[in-house]
């Protein structure tokens, strides 16, 4: 008998707990990632339902409707099915307004940054002013408190109501005049089981 046919490999081990403690550290890191089911499952759907650029902006599918009866159905049907990427047309108008507005994005930084440094603090030891505990809750609503001012004075309420006007004008022309009635149906899709 040779020596490698003598020697035994020990394979003996816990795989289950091996398994479970890497799937337990990838979980916790996309739980600190986002922590709401309800805000994850949103995104998800979000990001799932999003439809082909490419056929949202064909410049070949507008056109102008026919009646109004033709115009209510075209607004639903492509609020609808474009319910994403509306989403993300807001999302646009959004940035932009504050890449724009120097002034609310130093506004919003200093937040964010106030923000931050609260959520360095260790939570297990919460802040004390005369005597009295302040959570970090109460910390976060203080930093946001105290941010207010700074963006009523970088027009933070001008550029919100600048965005909710743009996207609905935006959002509104694009779902009067695509002819979502011209798109050909969804495929329909079958699985096929095995016996």
């Amino acid at each position: 008998m040779s020596r490698s046919e003598e020697e035994e490999i020990n394979v003996s081990g816990d795989l289950d707990s091996a398994l479970s403690t890497s799937s337990t550290s990838s979980k916790m890191s996309l739980n600190l990632q986002l922590t709401n089911p309800m805000a994850r499952e949103w995104i998800h759907t979000r990001r799932r339902n999003i439809r082909a650029w490419t056929v949202f902006l064909n410049a070949s599918w507008f056109q102008t409707p026919q009646s109004a009866a033709q115009l209510g159905q075209r607004i639903v049907r492509n609020l609808d099915h474009f319910q994403s990427n509306y989403f993300f047309v807001f999302l646009a108008l959004m940035i932009y307004c504050i890449v724009t507005s120097p002034l609310l994005l130093v506004a919003l930084i200093a937040a964010l940054g106030g923000c931050y440094i609260v959520s360095l603090r260790n939570p297990e030891q919460p802040l004390k002013l005369l005597g009295h505990e302040i959570t970090q809750g109460h910390q976060y609503c203080a930093v946001l408190l105290c941010a207010i001012p700074f963006f009523i004075l970088a027009g933070a309420s001008s550029a919100f109501f600048w965005v909710l006007g743009a996207s609905f004008f935006v959002i509104m022309l694009h779902a009067s005049f695509f002819a979502h009635e011209k798109l050909p149906p969804p495929e329909d899709k079958f699985t096929l089981e095995t016996v």
